[in-house]
């Protein structure tokens, strides 16, 4: 019975693993041409680094925040970078977070207007009264959430890599433009993962500290990570094969015209799914942050951060994450190295 748990709470961390690194950027397309099927073939190569990466890394982040004990990404920022340069980095980071649950956000509304004919807002309202429900109960309602919704992400990776699997076509992946050569393919998957690790530890710190046990971890950040791989080389292999991938704002739309009409709802269901399962992970981040400075109930602090993304949501974000996306790049850099340097805290 003790085995059974265990793998239980295994598969719930490999799945909120995922689910929190991927997102409205991965389910369309998008990440994956900007970072991988650009580079063509030496694309497959990057998501293969970056798989590893990610196994590794998001075992030692979640092991790091266990033997702290950090209850927020504060502590973990603190205890990579000190004190001193914590702070810059804790600062920076929750502007970021709150501007992408902002534009997060704000996509749903977007997604239940062009799909549903829905009035955006109240596509919106919908999105933060499920999250509520969710993150009101704790790490435990994040976990539930990304353990129904990341075997739909799953599914529908496998349903666009059968028809590749079945003529061979992975063996001649075809570069789709193979624009900044050199060595730039080498150097984006790190980007990739220093973006991505970055925005996660909102939800991994919190939950490497409340999972006792080293192994689940381990093993949990291991299944994670090999998911994530698995979806980002489907992806890749699906969008290899269309021409034009990098002009499309949304290529996997493309894609699943090839598949089969039937899926466009499973693809709706994905993409909604994928941003909510990182909405409600930032949003339980920030409240952890921000629970560390001021006094207050987490319900408070849910409901104030969801209500301040809804305005923000309305008058957008866009230009501003232009501006600072490139800074947070840098730091999700700084943030990736002190990661592979630092070892765990000795009892």
């Amino acid at each position: 019975m003790i085995i059974v748990k265990k793998w239980k709470l295994t598969l719930q961390v490999a799945a909120t693993y995922i689910g929190t690194v991927v997102g409205a950027g991965f389910a369309t397309g998008k990440e994956i041409v900007q970072f991988f099927t650009q580079y063509g073939s030496l694309g497959l190569i990057g998501i293969l680094i970056s798989g590893l990466f990610f196994v590794w890394l998001g075992s030692k982040l979640m092991l790091i925040a266990q033997s702290i004990q950090a209850q927020s990404y504060q502590q973990l920022n603190n205890y990579l970078f000190g004190p001193a340069v914590g702070k810059f980095v804790n600062g920076f980071t929750i502007i970021i977070l709150f501007g992408v649950t902002s534009v997060m956000l704000a996509s749903t509304g977007a997604i239940g207007q062009e799909q549903l004919g829905m009035w955006p807002q109240l596509g919106m309202l919908i999105t933060i009264v499920l999250a509520y429900i969710a993150i009101s109960k704790g790490i435990e309602g994040i976990l539930i959430v990304n353990s129904l919704v990341v075997p739909m992400m799953l599914s529908f990776s496998v349903i666009i890599f059968i028809p590749y699997l079945e003529h061979f076509s992975f063996l001649q992946v075809s570069p789709t433009a193979m624009m900044n050569k050199e060595w730039n393919w080498l150097f984006s998957p790190f980007l990739y993962i220093a973006f991505n690790l970055a925005m996660a530890q909102a939800v991994l710190v919190p939950l490497g500290s409340e999972i006792e046990d080293r192994s689940v971890i381990k093993r949990g950040a291991l299944i994670g990570g090999l998911g994530l791989t698995f979806m980002m080389v489907a992806a890749h292999l699906a969008l290899s094969n269309l021409p034009y991938t990098f002009q499309l704002d949304i290529p996997m739309s493309e894609v699943i015209k090839h598949v089969g009409i039937w899926v466009n709802w499973l693809f709706l269901i994905v993409i909604f799914g994928e941003i909510f399962t990182t909405l409600i992970g930032n949003v339980f981040g920030i409240a952890r942050q921000i629970q560390s400075v001021i006094p207050i109930s987490d319900n408070k602090a849910f409901a104030l951060i969801m209500g301040l993304c809804f305005i923000v949501g309305q008058i957008g974000y866009g230009k501003l994450l232009e501006i600072l996306y490139p800074v947070f790049g840098y730091i999700g850099l700084a943030f990736l190295v002190m990661l592979c340097l630092k070892k765990e805290k000795k009892e």
